[in-house]
C-alpha cells in the first residue's frame, strides 16, 4: 500500500472522529468461558483459543498460556502500526520481524514467595526491518510506532481495571 492510498482509507474515518469525537470511542470485547481441567476457552475474532497453565506454572505445554497471548498481542500490534507509519512516511521496508519477550518469576503466581511480583518485570520489544531507510528514519519510525501502537501504550500507562462478579446457585 502507498502512503496516498492509506491517507485515502483513513482520511473519511478520521474527518467523522473530528466532526464526532464520540464515534472515536469503541469497546473492545473478550468473552471466555471455563474449560475442561484448568483451561480457559477465548472466543477471538478468528476462533476460539483454548488458554491454560504454562508449564512453568505446573501446565503440559498443550494449551496457550494467556502470558505468551499478551506478548503476541504486542508484536501483532507493533507490527501493524509500524507498517502503517512506514507507509504514511514513504519509508520502503522489504521485509520485518517483530520480536518480543517478557521475564516472569513464577514464584509470584504460584505464591511460592509472597515478595516476588506477579506478571511482568520487563518486556523487550526488537524490529528486525530490511530496509534502506536511514538512522534517523529508523529512530522516527519506531518513535511514532511506539507512540501509536495501542498494546504498548496500555503496557506503558496501564489504565484503570475494574473487576466485577456475579454468582448464581446451582
Amino acid at each position: 500500500m502507498k502512503a496516498e492510498e492509506l491517507r485515502a482509507l483513513q482520511a473519511p474515518v478520521k474527518d467523522r472522529y473530528r466532526e464526532r469525537p464520540e464515534a472515536a470511542l469503541v469497546t473492545l470485547r473478550a468473552k471466555g468461558r471455563l474449560g475442561e481441567g484448568i483451561t480457559c476457552d477465548v472466543d477471538t475474532g478468528h476462533g476460539r483459543v483454548e488458554a491454560g497453565l504454562h508449564p512453568a506454572a505446573g501446565g503440559d505445554g498443550s494449551k496457550v498460556c494467556s502470558g505468551d497471548m499478551l506478548l503476541e498481542a504486542l508484536a501483532g500490534c507493533a507490527g501493524v502500526t509500524l507498517n502503517a507509519v512506514a507507509t504514511a512516511l514513504g519509508i520502503a521496508i522489504r521485509s520485518g520481524t517483530v520480536r518480543t519477550e517478557g521475564d516472569l518469576d513464577f514464584r509470584g503466581t504460584l505464591g511460592v514467595d509472597k515478595e516476588t511480583p506477579v506478571g511482568f518485570r520487563a518486556i523487550r520489544l526488537h524490529f528486525d526491518l530490511e530496509t534502506d531507510a536511514t538512522e534517523e528514519q529508523l529512530t522516527k519510525l519506531v518513535r511514532l510506532t511506539e507512540r501509536y501502537c495501542v498494546v504498548y501504550q496500555t503496557l506503558r500507562q496501564a489504565p484503570e481495571i475494574t473487576v466485577g462478579h456475579r454468582a448464581t446457585a446451582g
